[in-house]
């Protein structure tokens, strides 16, 4: 199992890190990959638990989320296979600021940070890798501050929706979203009241934007729905 993990994590988008390292380093990370299965809505770490592992997400989806104000809930950021998450904390010495949780069923490797951190002193240009990851990561917060802070609501809900078709893709049909999301994760993500996002996906179904059947979601005008994302 442990086997056919990292083959996965070598032929997809990690191949990139796997190229950096020596045959001693991908032996050590062999002997210490750890699997581990997540159901659906089943917390991977909460805020304020202090960092061990260097998470990758191998199958299924993730989401990173913090506790706002009043019980409310604001997605951070939603994990893709093949990615590596819940280090920075590590790195920045301190608790985690915000909680991981499996979207749907998920499987999830994991290295000890300690290895990791070691693997790092030894190999610069590992160091440089997890540099590039922390600086894209910072990039696109800063990004999504901006558009959350300053777009509309109507740019929020058509951002969301282009970023989990950009982030995700298709179904075989070319159209619907090969993600099933609640309308309250979707608020959660557009940083809205639940009752918005019902409103405002009603509009773009009115214009005929997309059709939603349940959770499923599809994007009949992707221009125009980009359009709405830039210019908000």
């Amino acid at each position: 199992m442990i086997k056919k993990a990292l083959e996965k994590v070598i032929s997809e988008d990690m191949s990139e890190i796997w190229s950096i390292l020596d045959s001693e380093e991908k032996r050590r990370i062999a002997e210490n990959f750890t699997i581990h299965n997540f159901k659906k809505n089943q917390m991977i770490y909460a805020e304020g638990e202090e960092p061990e592992f260097l998470w990758c997400l191998l199958q299924g989806k993730v989401k990173k989320f913090k506790d706002g104000v009043g019980g409310r809930v604001q997605i951070l950021r939603l994990i893709r296979s093949v990615q590596y998450f819940g280090y920075r904390a590590y790195f920045a010495h301190e608790p985690y600021n915000s909680s991981a949780a499996a979207f749907e069923p998920s499987i999830v490797g994991t290295l000890p940070m300690t290895l990791v951190e070691d693997m790092i002193n030894k190999n610069v240009k590992l160091a440089w890798f997890f540099i590039h990851e922390l600086s894209q990561n910072l990039g696109g917060s800063d990004k999504k501050i901006v558009n959350l802070t300053q777009k509309h609501i109507r740019g929020r809900l058509a951002e969301a929706l282009i970023m989990l078709r950009d982030h995700y893709g298709f179904e075989d049909d070319n159209m619907t979203l090969r993600i099933y999301m609640a309308r309250e994760d979707l608020a959660n993500l557009s940083n809205m009241t639940t009752s918005n996002a019902i409103r405002t996906l009603s509009g773009f179904v009115a214009e005929k934007l997309i059709t939603v059947d349940g959770r499923r979601i599809c994007i009949l005008n992707e221009p125009t729905l980009r359009k709405i994302s830039k210019f908000g």
